[in-house]
């Protein structure tokens, strides 16, 4: 594997466990078993390491988005496909990164930014219309609003005053905060795939609390 790649694995790695205030360039170098000089030839500093790392996580989220709603038969089981392809990622992820970054890291912070109002909102929007055009989901429902209700809940899943990680894992309380939206929006139709898709997924692997 190319060097530069390895950096960016290991600092994904570290920084999804740790966060990214907390994991310096010596420690990504330790880890790799290389020098910190070896890391800056790569990249020329922390904040571009960062930006690559948020780069590939951004672009992940993407592809995994996209194959859920290629695969789904219905707008219910896209949000469950959804939930399911990231929980591996948010297993392992200290709740501090986001916060992390907007705070350290402009840069690559604007591009999540980019990322939640844009590709996110948009493709939740869409599957806010195929629900309703499926009758899964209530036509007076206001695609516009709970898009943008439901985008902010999942930022606030990351707020460890409100979420302390030692009580939560961070999957859990997604998966809690998206069905209740998921409730708040169906018809009755719509409700009975909630209890079918939630049946399913416990069986390929329980949410921790």
């Amino acid at each position: 594997m190319e060097l530069k790649n390895r950096i960016k694995e290991k600092a994904d790695e570290l920084y999804r466990r740790y966060g990214v205030k907390s994991v310096t360039m010596d420690e990504i170098a330790s880890q790799l078993g290389v020098s910190k000089k070896t890391i800056y030839h790569s990249f020329k500093d922390k904040n571009e390491l960062v930006d690559a790392v948020v780069d590939e996580m951004l672009e992940y989220n993407k592809v995994c988005c996209q194959d859920s709603r290629n695969k789904a038969i219905n707008a219910v089981q896209e949000v469950f496909l959804g939930m399911e392809s990231i929980q591996e990622m948010l297993d392992n992820m200290n709740p501090s990164i986001i916060f992390d970054i907007e705070r350290g890291h402009p840069q690559a912070f604007k591009k999540f930014k980019e990322f939640k109002y844009n590709f996110l909102y948009e493709l939740m929007k869409n599957n806010v219309e195929r629900g309703k055009k499926e009758g899964l989901y209530r036509a007076e429902v206001n695609a516009e609003l709970i898009c943008k209700v439901r985008i902010e809940t999942i930022m606030l899943a990351f707020n460890e005053e409100i979420f302390p990680k030692h009580q939560y894992s961070l999957v859990y309380i997604q998966q809690q905060l998206l069905e209740f939206f998921l409730y708040a929006m169906v018809t009755p139709k719509g409700y009975k795939l909630i209890t079918k898709y939630q049946k399913e997924s416990a069986g390929k692997k329980p949410v921790k609390k």
